[in-house]
């Protein structure tokens, strides 16, 4: 795992679907190794959870976002990332603006917004279930496969 950064922020719009889907991938391939966060740039009024349907996707894979809680750039305790991968064109000008006289690298992966799907609640899962599997091959090829003692 050469160049594992120890650090590293997902952001997107609200931080309820995307991000929250990026950072529990990233958990689930790397664990404690690298320290995982994600943010939103704003937070939709009475919003305290992440979205069900993202949920239930990292849930199918083995995943868990029943304790996710929302939260903004505003939110972040420590803004010392190594790296900040956006997820959306207004994250990215966020994200930019963080770096700015930072040691801080800065990564654009244009993912689509499931929720904007419609149709039938497997159709609106499916949609979901392709930015899952997107991030996760993102994920694989840009900080390779996690290994384990052993194997």
């Amino acid at each position: 795992m050469v160049g594992l950064p120890g650090a590293v922020l997902f952001a997107c719009n609200f931080n309820r679907v995307r991000s929250p889907m990026a950072e529990a991938l990233m958990r689930m391939h790397f664990g404690d190794r690298v320290f995982i966060d994600s943010v939103g740039l704003r937070r939709e009024a009475g919003e305290t959870a992440v979205d069900p349907f993202a949920a239930a996707v990292i849930d199918e894979i083995g995943g868990d976002l029943s304790k996710f809680r929302p939260k903004t750039f505003d939110d972040l305790e420590d803004e010392s990332f190594d790296l900040v991968i956006s997820l959306t064109p207004e994250a990215q000008h966020r994200a930019v603006e963080l770096a700015r006289g930072r040691a801080v690298d800065i990564e654009y992966w244009p993912t689509l917004d499931p929720t904007l799907a419609e149709g039938s609640r497997d159709q609106r899962l499916e949609a979901y279930r392709q930015v899952r599997d997107e991030l996760a091959r993102r994920i694989r090829e840009r900080f390779g496969k996690a290994s384990t003692f052993g194997g």
